[in-house]
């Protein structure tokens, strides 16, 4: 087991919407590794919504809708990477991710 300050923020929220934690001493256990695995899927899906909010911006075609769509995959995806980095130690686990300076 480790120390409340050694717990590791999944990558997913719990009921309520509430954040999950991982208390192990294993890090190549099954839950660590899944959540790798989530992280990874998590990444490459912002890097594809990247690409395409690029191709959206810069085509003349867009319709309202769709870029109220892609605004809010982009912001389901801001908030899965803030989450990825926040486990990953590079923000402060109590950091609001309004209140980020960067």
């Amino acid at each position: 087991m480790t120390t409340p300050n050694e717990l590791r923020l999944l990558p997913w929220l719990g009921s309520g919407d509430k954040p999950c934690y991982l208390s192990t001493d294993d890090p190549d256990g099954y839950m660590s590794r899944f959540a790798d695995r989530v992280e990874a899927i998590q990444l490459g899906t912002a890097s594809q919504l990247l690409e395409e909010a690029s191709e959206v911006l810069d085509s003349q075609d867009t319709s309202p809708d769709e870029m109220r769509r892609l605004a809010k995959e982009l912001t389901g995806a801001l908030r899965d990477i803030f989450r990825v980095a926040t486990s990953r130690g590079r923000l402060p686990a109590t950091c609001d991710p309004g209140e980020a300076a960067y």
